[in-house]
């Protein structure tokens, strides 16, 4: 590959002699075409610094996408440098972080000590981060597809917020921009998205295809983009495409141009492709053999050298950024757009158009002739204004003067909404946890206030069933339009009283998981992205949430707050058999990092988790721990990282429970948030303990009732959070291990008063695996019971009976363990 390919992209000339002052359309295209050509370099040089230059201790390839990288170059830099207001908010390829970090150090907002440490520890990330990255990162990217998707949700958000009139005065609207690579489009997150979308009308969206027509693997069929645009266009968006540069436009109006331009048209993906990295000679010979008869096509080659020729044949509008700024400046209203940009995998590289461009790395030599065509002396590589035809002056003037780059708070903030320490709950009688919230719910919705305004509910097409009935009728729906209860103005009776407008409250989603937790994680950063504080909780069916399990882990990755309620969960809806039967969410709601997880018992945990979750989705670090007092054992170091704040995961049930009567104390309270209390707590000495959790709390009550007589100091410990204990434990063995000779956790503290060598019997309507660590803490024999293998239809008691953890199985367990300890140690029990 000669050099021809690394100075495809027109330098400014005259941009030295020019001052911002009076500055014509002209002078500041020429400035970004400058600008274009650094942010290239500099993209390309990061990449080329962490693989060869910068010492790898591990021997492992650090990677980098240089080509992706250069695909995107021309519409991020119009986008950055022109078209952004700093109310936009952008979710960037992955692959294209270098240029994101580029272009951010060039605006002030990266260091180059980042940049020098990318894809280290403690440099500029892999992929964009808003939690990981110290520059100006929006929206998190990474998992495929998923930040395309997350912007049409982050609008929907901005309408809410907006429609209800929640934002501050004179707040902007913004336009939510994604940057996708045409692979992405393989992803079918992206597509029920786009369905949502269209249902709820949503506005101020761009998304932007780098239609390089390569994945990681291969070139992507012809045949996909036939049928992107009648996609797009039947969900409402408007679909600009953007195939041919002005050089290309200037070559179709010569004679023979017309049958240039048909054979590029029909031109397959992967000959394009392949001419591309093989350059001018065989452009030339492959249009002469292909439409030399052709009339005019001999003179229109024959003006034009290999060099220029191979510029005209790649000069596709995606890489033009005249005809890029023009199509990005002519969108004036909201509609949702959809610009198919046409661009070349490695363009400006010598890795342009190879197929295996995805994961390669220029080479030491191609690198410095890569230096040579960008004018960076030795030792200037990471100098902002080396290379460019400008005074550094002139530079820094531009850049100052970026819309994107204005003064700005661009990380919003919200004031915390005052909650109460507790929740208004029934007691009493029998009932479900599910009911309990749904009863919650209600009351908040009654009673009004700043706590009920600032709650949005969303979900799946489970709304009733998940028993958040009670608070939309009284809430309503969003929706961008008010639209009548047809049913009600027809005076057929109904429960559900759904009225739709801009002031609802509940948004209804289709049945779409991975939609439901990008809503989620969109409306969880309402108070990062739009400055207004919302506290959502959405809703589904337990075992669903492996269907969105990725925009889950996406949604926490993003530091997104909200609280997510799962019910039923475990076998509670035994005659439905298995597909609704969950097993390992538990463990789920353990690993997820960024989720607090809980399953509690009773109606009265529930309110009080529920009203600490509400506080726990606002901390930002910046106020210590609800409940901990500067004096309390543990307040100097913050164990479960309370003081951060994070999402909240409810496992609730639909099996009713006998609800306990009593008022819980502070004390009771804050072992219910920390994870588990006793319900009877142990003799001191005790030699076994009974430890359950959720719904299955009556089975293992009634199997301790029935080892009171023979063994009166028997303790029943119930266990809200698996999670919280296990995390808790985690973080005070690790202190203990760097020195805090002191550092104790919750679950160590309960079960101090058990002997050494006690037995525990623990109990889940999930994976045995969820409390299986207990016995763990202190060196004691466990027998842990749950849930190993998919259900399957019948009455609780047969499927209690079956899967053992009924109060006979807990009895069983316990018998065991007492005859295990005889045999070991010869105790008498």
């Amino acid at each position: 590959m000669d050099k021809e390919m690394l100075r495809r992209q027109p330098v400014a000339q005259e941009a030295s002699e020019t001052s911002l002052e009076g500055l014509d359309d002209a002078g500041r295209l020429s400035l970004l075409r400058a600008l274009e050509k650094k942010i290239l370099w500099l993209a390309t040089w990061t990449v080329h610094n962490a693989n060869h230059l910068r010492e790898n201790k591990d021997g492992l390839k650090v990677g980098g996408h240089q080509a992706s990288c250069a695909s995107l170059v021309t519409i991020m830099t119009a986008l950055y440098m022109d078209v952004l207001r700093p109310e936009d908010r952008v979710a960037v390829k992955p692959h294209a972080s270098p240029v994101f970090h580029a272009i951010q150090y060039l605006l002030g907002k990266q260091t180059r000590e980042k940049l020098e440490a990318f894809r280290a520890f403690g440099g500029a990330q892999s992929y964009p981060s808003r939690t990981k990255d110290s520059d100006d990162v929006d929206i998190s990217t990474g998992s495929v597809g998923l930040g395309v998707a997350m912007t049409s949700f982050a609008s929907l958000v901005q309408d809410y917020v907006q429609l209800r009139k929640m934002t501050s005065r004179g707040a902007e609207t913004g336009r939510m921009i994604a940057l996708a690579g045409d692979a992405e489009l393989d992803e079918g997150n992206i597509y029920e998205a786009l369905l949502e979308g269209w249902k709820h009308d949503i506005r101020n969206v761009w998304w932007i295809i780098d239609y390089n027509r390569q994945s990681l693997d291969a070139v992507v069929q012809d045949r996909l983009f036939g049928r992107i645009d009648s996609l797009f266009e039947t969900m409402g968006w408007r679909v600009v495409t953007l195939k041919y540069g002005k050089l290309l436009e200037a070559a179709f109006r010569e004679p023979g141009g017309k049958h240039l331009r048909a054979w590029i048209d029909s031109c397959p993906n992967s000959l394009y492709s392949t001419l591309v990295f093989k350059g001018g000679t065989a452009w030339r010979a492959q249009l002469e053999a292909d439409i030399g008869e052709k009339p005019g096509i001999g003179n229109l080659l024959a003006r034009r050298d290999d060099a220029a020729l191979a510029r005209l044949m790649t000069n596709l509008a995606g890489h033009d950024l005249e005809a890029v700024l023009e199509a990005f400046h002519a969108i004036e209203d909201d509609r949702p757009t959809c610009f198919i940009a046409y661009t070349i995998k490695g363009f400006g590289l010598p890795l342009a158009g190879h197929k295996d461009n995805h994961a390669g790395l220029m080479t030491l030599e191609q690198m410095e002739t890569f230096r040579s065509a960008n004018d960076i002396p030795p030792g200037a590589e990471w100098d902002p204004s080396a290379g460019l035809p400008l005074p550094p002056e002139t530079l820094e003037s531009f850049l100052n003067a970026v819309p994107f780059a204005e003064p700005s708070h661009r990380r919003t903030t919200a004031a915390p909404i005052a909650i109460p320490d507790n929740l208004p709950h029934p007691t009493g009688g029998e009932m479900s946890t599910q009911e309990g919230f749904g009863k919650i719910m209600a009351e908040l919705a009654r009673a009004g206030g700043a706590l009920a305004d600032h709650i949005v509910t969303t979900s799946p097409d489970v709304t009733v069933s998940t028993n958040l009935g009670g608070w939309v009728n009284r809430r309503g729906i969003f929706d961008r339009h008010d639209k009548a209860d047809t049913f009600k103005d027809h005076k057929v009776a109904s429960m559900q009283r759904w009225g739709m407008s801009p002031q609802g409250q509940h948004i209804e989603l289709g049945i779409a998981e991975n939609n439901l937790f990008l809503l989620l994680g969109a409306l969880g950063l309402s108070h990062s992205l739009f400055g207004t504080r919302l506290l959502p909780i959405g809703t589904l069916y337990d075992p669903f949430i492996q269907r969105g399990l990725d925009a889950l882990n996406y949604a926490c990755y993003q530091d997104a707050r909200f609280i997510v309620v799962a019910t039923p969960s475990g076998l509670t809806l035994a005659p439905e058999g298995g597909a609704h039967q969950s097993i390992s969410t538990p463990l789920i709601g353990m690993a997820q990092d960024g989720l607090a997880a809980f399953e509690p018992a009773f109606v009265d945990e529930l309110a009080a988790i529920l009203a600490w979750s509400f506080d726990y989705l606002q901390r930002d670090g910046g106020h210590a721990p609800r409940g901990e007092a500067p004096g309390d054992r543990n307040a100097d170091v913050d164990w479960l990282r309370d003081a951060e704040g994070g999402a909240v995961y409810l496992r609730l049930s639909t099996r009713s429970l006998s609800q306990p009567e009593r008022d819980l104390d502070p004390a009771l309270r804050r072992d219910i948030i920390r994870g588990g209390y006793w319900l009877h707590p142990p003799a001191v000495g005790a030699s076994l303990a009974i430890l359950c959790s959720g719904a299955i709390t009556p089975e293992a009550i009634e199997a301790h009732q029935s080892l009171l007589e023979e063994m009166p100091g028997v303790g029943l410990m119930v266990i809200t959070s698996a999670d919280r204990m296990n995390a808790e434990w985690s973080a005070a063995e690790r202190a203990r291990q760097q020195g805090h000779s002191t550092a104790s956790s919750h679950v160590e503290r309960l079960l101090a008063p058990l002997a050494p060598n006690a037995s525990l019997v623990s109990v889940t309507d999930g994976h045995p695996a969820s409390l299986a660590w207990l016995g763990s803490v202190r060196g004691q024999r466990q027998h842990a019971l749950g849930v190993e293998h998919f259900g399957q239809s019948g009455s609780l008691q047969d499927l209690y009976r079956h899967y053992r953890i009924g109060s006979d199985a807990i009895l069983d367990a316990c018998a065991a363990a007492c005859l295990q300890r005889v045999m070991t140690s010869g105790v008498e029990t």
